[in-house]
């Protein structure tokens, strides 16, 4: 059925390939770029991932004004302006974040405060309060997860308050994202898997839930395929530079997707027992994953059936009666996370986190309760639902 009214937007041009961090150089100069600031972290730099995108600068009369690489995994305000007085004091043009979803987030702030000048981040918070275009601004994923190059959203925390701040607007949206899989190559095991169930997560939600339409659910099928096809052929082979690109690409089309589609109960979830245990996010929606499929089955199971043929591929799904795939599809899912544990010890329930306590479960659903993702979920869910998953998912 086509949706009567929808709306879909997705401006970030992506450059992917196995030569795409070579094109940087170019890109930047179209927009009149002559001195980025790469903002990253130091497992990155340690790693030697900024050595090709030094590389490609070498040759041409773009110079990077300066590599801060002093962003921690949970970003902050003191963060953020400490990165725009070190782009303003080194009279840089444009940004390059290079790095998981922390990096990004932290980019996207900063773009904020040297577009728009000034060091008060808080009165851009909240939805659409940028005014005008900001600096010219590229995404160089390293983890292959949470889909930050192409969507509108930043998330960064006050410390002091112990609170997260939120900012979406059009204009956070990064000029380009480059998908090159040597970005990807050093990320261990565990990584590799809870990143990748993070964009089987944002896939799997933009398709079922209430927002969902033509167009992202092309992106979120497209997605699924390729993070089924490929995840454990990456962790069997690390270098495998194929599936490490597949894998980059997966992640991108499902934030495309969830950016104009939304996400359900597992991501309201998922950011309260973030909030609450301090679990990385893929982490949670692994975790939380199966059993909400479960819960929402019955009122919209047809749709959760359609994804077993991009999970498991056609002979299984022709081999399923149409009745048993919604089933199939969450026992597929289960079996990948009982594979993924068995590789890499990633939890598959709040026990195994082994961070987790049963008296923290009914502040999680709380938490939940109170989370805008929960707006689009296809089936509404109580205070005694949501504690009632939460203890399926002990």
């Amino acid at each position: 059925m086509t949706k009567s009214y929808y709306e879909f937007f997705c401006p970030v041009k992506v450059i992917a390939g196995h030569a795409a961090l070579e094109h940087i150089p170019f890109e930047l100069s179209t927009l009149g770029s002559k001195r980025p600031m790469i903002i990253t972290d130091k497992g990155v730099r340690s790693n030697k991932l900024l050595s090709p995108i030094e590389a490609a600068f070498e040759s041409t009369s773009t110079e990077i004004g300066y590599i801060f690489d002093d962003v921690p995994p949970d970003s902050s305000l003191e963060t953020v302006r400490k990165a725009a007085q070190f782009y303003r004091e080194n009279n840089c043009d444009s940004i390059i974040a290079v790095g998981g979803g922390s990096v990004i987030d932290t980019s996207k702030a900063t773009n904020i405060l040297v577009s728009e000048g000034g060091d008060d981040l808080l009165k851009y918070s909240g939805a659409h309060n940028l005014p005008k275009p900001l600096k010219p601004f590229f995404v160089v994923p390293t983890t292959s997860g949470t889909g930050s190059e192409v969507t509108m959203v930043a998330v960064v925390s006050d410390p002091e308050k112990n609170v997260k701040l939120a900012f979406a607007s059009y204009y956070l949206m990064p000029h380009a994202a480059i998908l090159d899989p040597r970005m990807t190559q050093t990320l261990p095991p565990h990584l590799t898997a809870m990143t990748a169930m993070d964009a089987m997560t944002h896939a799997i939600e933009a398709y079922t839930c209430m927002a969902a339409n033509p167009i992202s659910d092309a992106y979120a099928t497209a997605a699924i395929k390729k993070i089924s096809k490929n995840l454990f052929n990456v962790l069997d082979n690390p270098s495998d530079a194929e599936g490490r690109l597949e894998l980059a690409q997966a992640s991108t089309m499902a934030g495309i997707a969830f950016s104009n589609s939304m996400v359900g109960l597992v991501h309201s979830l998922g950011h309260a027992l973030g909030a609450v245990a301090h679990l990385p996010h893929g982490l949670c929606m692994n975790l939380f994953l199966p059993y909400v499929l479960e819960y929402n089955k019955d009122v919209n199971g047809d749709k959760i059936a359609d994804l077993l043929l991009p999970l498991s591929g056609a002979d299984v799904y022709a081999q399923t009666p149409a009745h048993l795939r919604a089933e199939k599809t969450i026992s597929s899912i289960s079996a990948i996370r009982d594979r993924l544990y068995a590789l890499t010890k990633l939890p598959r329930n709040l026990r195994e986190t082994a961070k987790v306590s049963e008296a923290q479960l009914d502040e999680v659903a709380e938490k939940a309760l109170n989370d805008g993702s929960i707006i689009y979920n296809p089936k509404e869910a109580n205070l005694e639902e949501l504690k009632s998953i939460l203890k399926k998912a002990w």
